[in-house]
This record gives C-alpha cells, sequence and structure tokens, in this order.
C-alpha cells in the first residue's frame, strides 16, 4: 500500500498511459483502500454555507445521511481518456482537503481502466474487474472517455460508457445543473450571478439513445428507432418533480418551483405519449407549476429567458443536446457537471469530452470534474461537505482566482485550479470556525 497526502489506495491499474498522465503516483494493484484523510468525528449534519457563498440548493433526491461516526465509502474511479486523468486527479486533490475540513467521513477508492484507450488495449470499452466494482461501489467518479481516432466497425465512436453502465445498471436519471457563476464568460447581456440556475433531468435508458449500435443501415437508407415507455416517462417524470420540490430556489424569475416538459409532440406519437404521462404525475405535485414545450421553442427559451425555468425533464437526445446549449451560456461546459441516478448506483461526470488536444499541456479545467465530486458527495450523504466545496468553487469564480485563457482553457491546468480550491475550502473553514 502507498499514501499520498494521507489518501491510501492498493489499486488495479492505475498503469500504463495514467501514470504518465497523473503526477503523483498511485499504487499500481487493487484498491485505494480507507482513504485515510482526516477522518474527524462529525458532530451533526451542520448548516449550509449561507447562499451568498454560491452553495448549491437543489438535493437531487440524494440520499440523507445519519452518521454520528466517521463512515467510509467505496468510490470506484474511472479517469478516462484524454484530460479525464489529468481533471480526476484535480478533483480527488480537492476531496483530500474537503474530507480534512468536513470531517466525519473518508473515501476508499478504486480505480479502473475504461474509455476508449481500454477499448483500443483490449477490445472492450471497460474490464469485467472495472464492471464488477462498479456494482458494488457506492459511488462511482468518472472522467471523459473517447478518442477521435478509435472508432468501431461501424465508424461509430468506440470506448463510450453511456449504453453499458446507463442502461446495463438502469441509471435512468441523468441530471444536468446548469448555473451561473460569478465572472463566468457568459455571451448573454445583463445576466448575473444565479440568474441561470435550472436542472435538465434528462431520461438515460430509453428515446432514441436506446437504438446505440442496433440501428438497421441498407446501402440505400438507415433508420434508428425512438422508443419510451409508461414506466420510463412516468419515473423520469416522477424524479424531476421530486427535484423541484427538494432543489431550495425556484426560478431566478419569479421563485416559483417548476417543471418544464420538453418534448415535440405536435409531429411525433411517442412524445404526445410521453406528454399525456407527464400530465398525469403532475397530479400528484400540485404545489409545482407545470408546463410542456416543444423542443424548437425550449431551445430559444434557453438563450432568451433562462431565468423561466427552474427543472427541465425531457428524453435522452433532446437532453443531450439542451444541455451542451445551456453550458454554453455559463461559461461553457467546464462549468457543467453531471449524476448519473438509479435506485440502487450512481456516477458521476462532466458533461464535456475528452480534449485530447489538450491533454498534457497543462491547460485542462477541471471545475465540471470538482462539481461532478460535489454532486456525488451529496449523493453520499455528505451534504456539509458537498456544500463546502461548491461554497468554495463560488468564491473562487467570485475572486477571480482562475487564470482563465480565450476560449475557457486554464493557463497551468487542473493543478491551478485544485490548488486555489483548496485554498478557498481552508480559509472558509477558519471563517467558519471563528
Amino acid at each position: 500500500m502507498t499514501t499520498r497526502a494521507g489518501l491510501a489506495c492498493r489499486n488495479d491499474q492505475r498503469a500504463g498511459r495514467y501514470s504518465a498522465k497523473i503526477p503523483t503516483p498511485y499504487c499500481n494493484e487493487g484498491v485505494r483502500e480507507p482513504c485515510c484523510l482526516s477522518p474527524f468525528q462529525k458532530g451533526g449534519r451542520g448548516d449550509s454555507v449561507s447562499h451568498e457563498d454560491g452553495v448549491e440548493r437543489h438535493d437531487l433526491l440524494f440520499k440523507e445521511a445519519h452518521v454520528t461516526k466517521t463512515k467510509t465509502y467505496r468510490i470506484v474511479v474511472l479517469p478516462g481518456d484524454g484530460i479525464g486523468p489529468e481533471i480526476v486527479e484535480a478533483a480527488l486533490d480537492v476531496l483530500e482537503t474537503v474530507q480534512a475540513v468536513a470531517g466525519g467521513f473518508s473515501l476508499a477508492c478504486e480505480f479502473h481502466r475504461a474509455g476508449a484507450g481500454c477499448y483500443r488495449d483490449t477490445g472492450e470499452a471497460i474490464t469485467p474487474e472495472a464492471l464488477e466494482a462498479f456494482r458494488n461501489a457506492d459511488a462511482t467518479l468518472k472522467g471523459p472517455v473517447g478518442l477521435p481516432d478509435v472508432r468501431k466497425p461501424d465508424g461509430t465512436e468506440a470506448g463510450l460508457l453511456g449504453g453499458i453502465l446507463r442502461v446495463g445498471f438502469d441509471l435512468y436519471a441523468n441530471v444536468r445543473p446548469i448555473r451561473l457563476y460569478p465572472n463566468a464568460a457568459t455571451p448573454l447581456a445583463g445576466c448575473e450571478p444565479d440568474g441561470i440556475d435550472y436542472v435538465i433531468v434528462r431520461e438515460n435508458t430509453e428515446g432514441l439513445y436506446l437504438s446505440r449500435g442496433l440501428g438497421l443501415v441498407t446501402p440505400h437508407a438507415a433508420t434508428d428507432s425512438l422508443l419510451l415507455t409508461a414506466h420510463g416517462c412516468e419515473r423520469i417524470a416522477r424524479f424531476a418533480f421530486q427535484t423541484a420540490l427538494k432543489k431550495q430556489r425556484g426560478a431566478p424569475e419569479d421563485g416559483r418551483k417548476r417543471v418544464t416538459l420538453v418534448d415535440k409532440s405536435n409531429v411525433l406519437r411517442s412524445f404526445a405519449f410521453f406528454r399525456r404521462i407527464f400530465l398525469k404525475v403532475a397530479e400528484e405535485f400540485p404545489e409545482v407549476a407545470t408546463e410542456c414545450i416543444y423542443v424548437d421553442a425550449a431551445a430559444a427559451a434557453l438563450v432568451s429567458h433562462p431565468q423561466h425555468f427552474q427543472v427541465i425533464v425531457t428524453e435522452n437526445l433532446f437532453g443531450d443536446i439542451l444541455s451542451d446549449l445551456g453550458g454554453a451560456t455559463i461559461g461553457g461546459l467546464g462549468m457543467c457537471p453531471s449524476a448519473n441516478i438509479g435506485e440502487r448506483r450512481a456516477y458521476f461526470e462532466p458533461i464535456h469530452g475528452s480534449a485530447p488536444d489538450i491533454a498534457g499541456r497543462r491547460l485542462a479545467n477541471p471545475v465540471s470534474q470538482i462539481m461532478s465530486a460535489a454532486m456525488m458527495l451529496k449523493y453520499l450523504g455528505e451534504s456539509k461537505a458537498a456544500a463546502m466545496l461548491e461554497g468554495a468553487l463560488w468564491r473562487v469564480y467570485a475572486q477571480r482566482r482562475i487564470p482563465f485563457k480565450a476560449g475557457g482553457a486554464v493557463e497551468g491546468g487542473a493543478s491551478i485550479v485544485a490548488k486555489a480550491v483548496k485554498l478557498a475550502l481552508r480559509k472558509g473553514n477558519k471563517v467558519q470556525a471563528a
């Protein structure tokens, strides 16, 4: 076993390309053991950081913590491809400090290979050992995957994990917060911090993406099928309404709790089917405003009037597209974390790609990966720690501590951002303790 700044590990394959990309080596066999990161006793959940500190207020159906002593969580880490290992390393570095500052829990991190590099070397996007570890983990932290030159025989991108993990483990809710931070480079004039603050709840296991790898192709035509089921529509609609209730802030425009269904029911019967089920579920939540809009109108409204929205629920493909559009309004995809949640398992990742063109050049922005780690902490029930991390990120942006370059790259790379966030965490803790 080797340790890194108090983080013990004993793992598998952090080998090969990962060890070349991440400055601090982990051991080459086994599991990052109970991550003895300052396991202080926690005397309760504590108060949230004030809204002025930028704490994200929605819980997204995350588990409640009922622990009075140090609890160890088993975390699988999939560093991924391109800049993935760099930004995952930065997120883990920040998590060490969060754990030391918050106390009361520890993270046992187990590393595994997955993604395009894994596919290129083994013919599989993820190893059987990684799948078994994923199955038994409390949560998984995943970096971006995919490389432009790694393709399947049919020409589609190889090494992607969405179909394997989301569909294979029924992680039906893809949760993508879209929130404007101070000094983020929004192209929208007049938008204040938190003037954009909504969550896209994307159905993860059905829709057009269910045809992944299954489409019919002939020399003269090709087709992919869009499938929606009553069960799938009902549970994602209910998840969206529950998310709206748990999110403390309503829509920035008027403070209302509001769920918006985005569909194309004027053209496609499958979306008319989804709308009927959505409206039926809405009757169970009279305290939440309900509306339905077509996807083309939604795309326009997310640019012209984003402050209207609190929670958006939609089909798989539409959610994928609209969340990228939303990301462009808050400073880019580097500001966009996500969670993939099922009844028993979840994993957390940025929504952006692996950016292999800047890998290893000390330009990667790890903020979306760090935000994803905060979402993971909420899911685990460590809401106090998640609030501290969110507050630290907010202060880092408010104080312009990140040296951005044109296009969103960071001068000095992921480690520079991690250093700034860790400093904000320590300072914030001192202020609270004073």
